[in-house]
């Protein structure tokens, strides 16, 4: 599990970072409690994606790939993030769902991306 540790420790960072980016852009409060209440539904989700793909590809799991990692990741984060927002009577908007979408894909996708192009460009070539 210690391989995967870094790869882990990036996804909740960024899904702290988009809470508090979030609360940031309604003038909300930027302390602990708010950015937990804010982040916690989204967190639950990061770690069922990641059980989910940890379970579906337990031979093949490699926490930095795009594809199939960060995809499922990014979806189970966001579908189940929103459905505890809505069962606990948090803001489940449409724009804020849309929001959400682009956000968490970006940078739950993205920045396993930018970590594959990156490892491609310091291998030397011969």
């Amino acid at each position: 599990m210690k391989k995967y540790a870094p790869a882990l420790l990036i996804d909740i960072v960024l899904v702290v970072v988009f809470a508090a980016l979030g609360r940031s852009s309604h003038d909300e409060t930027l302390n602990i409690p708010g950015i937990a209440t804010t982040a916690w539904p989204f967190l639950a989700g990061l770690t069922v994606g990641w059980f989910a793909t940890a379970g579906l590809y337990r031979d093949k799991f490699d926490a930095r790939a795009a594809v199939p990692t960060g995809l499922l990741v990014w979806l189970c984060t966001l579908i189940v993030g929103m459905l505890l927002r809505a069962a606990t009577g948090q803001g489940t908007a449409t724009a804020f769902i849309v929001v959400a979408t682009i956000f968490l894909g970006v940078f739950l996708v993205g920045w396993r991306l930018i970590a594959r192009v990156w490892a491609r460009r310091s291998v030397p070539t011969r």
